[in-house]
């Protein structure tokens, strides 16, 4: 049984008159038997009640018209989806990205793809550990932005941006663009920031910040979603470091003061992607201001 042969059957359902039936479907009428009665033989199930005069559907017939008529319509759905996948227009394209793109470049990258691409589907992480590199060989994701550089001979890799790092205090804190010079005040300071245990980039940041002024953090919370230290720096409780990105969240009752320190954002892909959806996709990301 064959997708041509339930459709031979559906065109007689529906017509229930050979002749008709094989006209429709360009062939004769004979060969319209013959796939009828193959079809027959091959589910052990009549299909049709046949007379010199009229043609009837068994119950049988009846069953399966009703649920043939789905699963092609079904089908066709799904090729037409399987063509617009090769033709770069559809399909669904998951994303990683760090917290701190979640409130310009990522919105406006999205806003970008829903008018190109409006039938695109995105899945967006922001993954703890930012291991990028084992989320793209692994295909859990499709494409990663990151504050590193992914060095492998299977991911391309594209630095979109550098940005300063800030230091993140409430508006009423004694720390200003002026007395940032002296940065060993901050000892007594109580902190907001990344788990400095962890093995992520920003992390290791931070921990050559401290290294570079000697001195421990006064850690009172650790947490890596920039979202939740904002609202708590916010609530003074204490100050934390960040990138200058975070400052379009815009939470009220914060001050970003610049630090002479950097941080890049990546843009990352698996080499030779056969998925005309991704390229698509890495194209427009060209035209977006980070």
């Amino acid at each position: 049984m064959n997708t041509l042969q339930i459709k031979h059957f559906l065109s007689l359902a529906n017509e229930l008159h050979f002749w008709r039936a094989a006209e429709k479907l360009f062939i004769s009428q004979s060969t319209l038997s013959r796939q009828i009665q193959s079809l027959e033989e091959e589910l052990g199930v009549q299909l049709f009640e046949r007379d010199k005069r009229n043609v009837k559907l068994t119950d049988a017939g009846k069953f399966l018209k009703n649920k043939w008529s789905l699963v092609l319509k079904e089908l066709d759905q799904i090729h037409r989806q399987a063509k617009k996948i090769e033709e770069g227009v559809s399909g669904q394209v998951s994303i990683t990205y760090p917290g701190s793109i979640a409130f310009k470049f990522l919105p406006k990258l999205l806003e970008l793809l829903n008018a190109e691409l409006p039938e695109l589907k995105f899945e967006l992480t922001e993954p703890i550990d930012e291991n990028h590199e084992k989320l793209l060989l692994s295909y859990q994701t499709d494409i990663a932005f990151s504050r590193d550089e992914i060095k492998n001979r299977n991911i391309d890799s594209l630095k979109l941006s550098s940005e300063p790092i800030c230091l993140v205090v409430p508006d009423n804190h004694w720390l200003d663009e002026t007395s940032i010079h002296n940065l060993n005040a901050l000892r007594d300071e109580k902190f907001i920031i990344s788990g400095l245990h962890q093995n992520t980039f920003f992390a290791s940041l931070l921990r050559n910040f401290f290294t570079k002024y000697d001195f421990e953090p006064k850690t009172i919370i650790e947490s890596d979603f920039g979202g939740m230290i904002l609202n708590l720096v916010s609530k003074e409780l204490g100050i934390s470091i960040l990138p200058l990105s975070f400052k379009m969240a815009n939470t009220q009752n914060l001050r970003f003061i610049e630090l002479d320190e950097t941080i890049d954002l990546y843009l990352h892909w698996r080499k030779h992607e056969p998925n005309k959806t991704i390229q698509k996709l890495l194209e427009c990301i060209q035209f977006i201001e980070v």
